[in-house]
C-alpha cells in the first residue's frame, strides 16, 4: 500500500505530460518536406518522442530547472510498468488480426510471406556488432527484429520491460521513430534508382511499423509512375498488416530462440569482457 501511495502522485503527473504532449503532437500533424529527389514525412509520434525525451528530469532541470521538480526521477520509474499496460491494446489489435485475415495471409503467396526472413537479417549483422560494441544482453532485445510494436510487447511479456534485453528491445523501438521514419522517406525514393519494380518495393515498406510504412509508400507513390500511387499505397498497407502478423510468429518461435543462440555462441568469443551475461 506504500509504494501505491508513493506513486499515486507521479503516476499523475506521467499521465498528465503524456496527454499534454500527445495533444502538441497531433497539433503539429503530419510534415512532409523534399529532400533531394527524396520526400521526408514527419508524424506526430516523432514530435511525442522527442518530446518525452526533452521533459525528462536531466535534460528539462538544465533546459528550465524549476520544472524539474514536477518531472521527478520517480515519474520516471513509475512509467516504466505501465509501458506494458499501454501495449495491451496494441497487442489486443494484432491478435484480432490473426483469425480474420488468415486466408489472406495464405492466398498472399511467397512473396509477401517470405519477406519475414528478412527479421533474421537484423540477428545475423546486428548482433555480432552489438557484442563488439560491448552490449551484453542488451543485445538480444536490441537484435532481434527490427523491434517495432509486436517485439516490444514479446520481450516485455518474456522478459519484463525493464531487463536488459527490454531495455535492449526499447532503445531500437525509439531509435526507429526517431531515425527510422526519416531514413525511410528518403529510402522509399531514392529506391527507385535500383531498378526494382516499384510494386517490390511498395512489399518492402510493410515492415511493422505504421510511421515507416507511411513514410516510406508516400515518398515511393510521389516518386514513382502516378498510374501506380495508389496500388503501391495497397500493396504497402497490406504488407505492413501481413508482417504484424506473421512477425508476430516469426518472433516467437524463430528469431528469439535464434538470437540466444547466436549470443551464447559469440558472446563468449567476440563480447567485450565486463557486465552480465
Amino acid at each position: 500500500m506504500a509504494n501505491q501511495k508513493t506513486f499515486t502522485k507521479p503516476l499523475i503527473v506521467g499521465f498528465v505530460t503524456v496527454f499534454i504532449i500527445s495533444v502538441i503532437s497531433e497539433m503539429i500533424g503530419v510534415k512532409s518536406f523534399s529532400v533531394g529527389i527524396g520526400n521526408v514525412t514527419l508524424l506526430p509520434m516523432l514530435y511525442a518522442v522527442v518530446m518525452g525525451i526533452l521533459v525528462t528530469p536531466d535534460v528539462l532541470g538544465k533546459v528550465i530547472p524549476p520544472l524539474k521538480k514536477v518531472v521527478t526521477m520517480d515519474v520516471v520509474e513509475a512509467a516504466g510498468p505501465v509501458v506494458m499496460i499501454a501495449l495491451l491494446p496494441l497487442g489486443v489489435k494484432y491478435g484480432t488480426l490473426v483469425g480474420p485475415n488468415i486466408v489472406k495471409i495464405i492466398e498472399a503467396g511467397p512473396a509477401l510471406l517470405l519477406q519475414e526472413l528478412g527479421n533474421l537479417g537484423t540477428i545475423f549483422v546486428a548482433l555480432p556488432l552489438a557484442l563488439v560494441l560491448g552490449l551484453k544482453r542488451e543485445a538480444v532485445g536490441a537484435t532481434v527484429s527490427i523491434c517495432r510494436e509486436p517485439t516490444l510487447g514479446i520481450i516485455g511479456d518474456k522478459y519484463g520491460i525493464t531487463s536488459p534485453e527490454g531495455t535492449g528491445v526499447l532503445g531500437t523501438y525509439l531509435m526507429g521513430t526517431i531515425f527510422g521514419t526519416v531514413f525511410f522517406g528518403l529510402l522509399g525514393s531514392l529506391s527507385l534508382a535500383t531498378g526494382l519494380h516499384p510494386y517490390a518495393l511498395a512489399m518492402a515498406s510493410g515492415m511493422g511499423s505504421g510511421s515507416m510504412m507511411t513514410a516510406a509508400s508516400a515518398s515511393l507513390a510521389a516518386a514513382g509512375p502516378p498510374e501506380m500511387a495508389d496500388t503501391v499505397l495497397a500493396y504497402a498497407a497490406t504488407s505492413n498488416m501481413l508482417t504484424g502478423v506473421t512477425g508476430l510468429y516469426m518472433v516467437i518461435f524463430v528469431s528469439v530462440p535464434l538470437v540466444n543462440k547466436m549470443y551464447a555462441i559469440l558472446e563468449p568469443r567476440i563480447g567485450r569482457k565486463g557486465g552480465s551475461n
